[in-house]
Formats: structure tokens, sequence, C-alpha cells
């Protein structure tokens, strides 16, 4: 497959990354976080546009739905990336399971999110996101839920997307920090919300603007307080990472304790 290696990973959490594999034969590389986060998830970052010589391939790979769901983006680089996403998906998740990408099958909660469905769906855990060219893939062991989320910096009318969907608290800790740190900070508290969100499965069940993470840039990622719950901000762990030059994303794992309990709880 040809994916990008990236070997550069930059945690501002407390949690270390260190490289695993970046091997040429597989073209990706791996990423170890642990410590922090309360056990170990990996991370694969996968350039999408240097999968263009085998959509082919990686079509082969996708179910008919999935397949279905390509061809009605008609924007061709956005059924392009769509193919590469879900086909780098199902071969990163294959070498887990041990099984062949094709042979991989997925159900979907309530909101989207996918599950791996069958015999492997309490033992691997897995959230995808992409932004422009890059595709985040965030693999864990176990049941605990997983969000992941990456996005370009851009040129995004912060202020007025921070005053409709951030918490009064971080609206308030933007407008704080200096003019020159806001851009940065706000994608970074977006990033954070978004991995957040995405780890639940529920989409948006939970308002934006009703939880907080922490903005300021040189304190680690977390999650404050979530309205109605006092107890829920600590049942997850939250990561802020640079996983490329213009790109920031967030990384949300539920702690191990919490799944374990809420697992025993359904039997």
């Amino acid at each position: 497959m040809a994916w990008a290696c990236r070997p550069s990973w930059a945690a501002t959490d407390r949690g270390e990354c260190r490289v695993l594999s970046a091997s040429p034969n597989l073209q990706s590389a791996i990423y170890n976080l642990q410590s922090a986060l309360g056990g170990e998830v990996h991370l694969w970052l996968i350039d999408l546009a240097a999968a263009a010589d085998n959509l082919g391939a990686l079509a082969q790979t996708l179910s008919p739905d999935e397949r279905a769901r390509a061809e009605r983006l008609r924007v061709p680089l956005a059924r392009e990336r769509f193919v590469a996403a879900r086909g780098a998906l199902r071969a990163s998740l294959a070498r887990y399971a041990g099984v062949a990408p094709a042979a991989l099958r997925f159900r979907y909660g309530p909101a989207g999110k996918p599950y791996l469905d069958g015999p492997l769906s309490d033992a691997i855990s897995f959230n995808l996101a992409h932004s422009d060219h890059l595709a985040l893939l965030a693999v864990s062991s176990g049941s605990a839920r997983v969000g992941v989320d990456i996005e370009i910096v851009g040129d995004a009318d912060h202020e007025m997307i921070a005053s409709r969907f951030f918490a009064p608290a971080e609206r308030r800790a933007l407008d704080e920090l200096p003019p020159d740190q806001r851009r940065d900070a706000f994608y970074r508290c977006w990033v954070c919300k978004e991995a957040f969100v995405k780890a639940r499965g529920e989409g948006l069940a939970l308002a934006l603007d009703q939880f907080t993470v922490d903005v300021a840039p040189s304190a680690p990622a977390a999650l404050l307080h979530i309205d109605g719950d006092p107890d829920e901000a600590g049942r997850w762990r939250l990561a802020a990472l640079t996983p490329a030059e213009g790109f920031v994303a967030a990384l949300c794992l539920e702690r191990r304790e919490q799944s374990e309990s809420t697992e025993q709880m359904s039997h």
C-alpha cells in the first residue's frame, strides 16, 4: 500500500508517543500512546493522496454498502479519499485481527459510529477521522471506547464558531489569551471536543456547549466538566497531538476501569 510514512509525532499530553514501526514495506507509521491514557493505543497516520495508485485494490476490499456510499459522493476527490480511508481502515484492522481486509464486518451505532462485528467486537476498539489528505486511525485493545479527530489548521472564523458551539468557560478562556494564540487554541479545543463526541458514539445527543475542555495551550488536554454529570469527565482521558505540519489532532479514550465496570454491569 503506498501510504506515506510520517515518523515524527509531537504529544502535548503527559503520555509519551514513540514509533513502534515504520517499515518501508508497510509505508505507514504506527505510534503508541500510553501511561496518561490508561492503556495502549496505536495511532496510524495515513496519507490518502499517496493511495491514489491503489484505489482499485482498496475498493475490492470494501463491502457492498461501502462501495455504494462511495458512489453517492459526486466529487471525485471526495470519493477517492473515502475509498482510500476505508481501505486503509480495513488493511490496518486486518493486521490486528489476523484476517483478510475484505473479511472484516462492521456494525454501526445509532449515530453511525462503526464497530467491528462478530467475535472481535469486544477485542478491538477503533476510530477513524480524516481532514484534507490525511487520515488518523486510533486502535485500542479491549472494549474501552476511543475517539479521534484531525483537522487542517486554516482560516476559519474561529470567533464565530466558538460563540456558537463552545461552552461559556471555553469562550472566556479563548478571549483571555493573547490574540496570536487564539487560532491555535481554538483548533485544539475543537479537535478535543470532536474526539470526545466521537468516542461516546452518540452524535450530538450531548451538545458541544454542554461540556468543557481545557483551552490553555500550555496545559495538558483535559475534559473538565460535563453538564448534568459531574463524575463523567473523570471517566475519560484526552491527548492533544500535532500529527503533521499544519494539522492538529486529538485522542479521547475511556478509562479502562470504567469500561470494565460498564461491561460487567451489562452481563
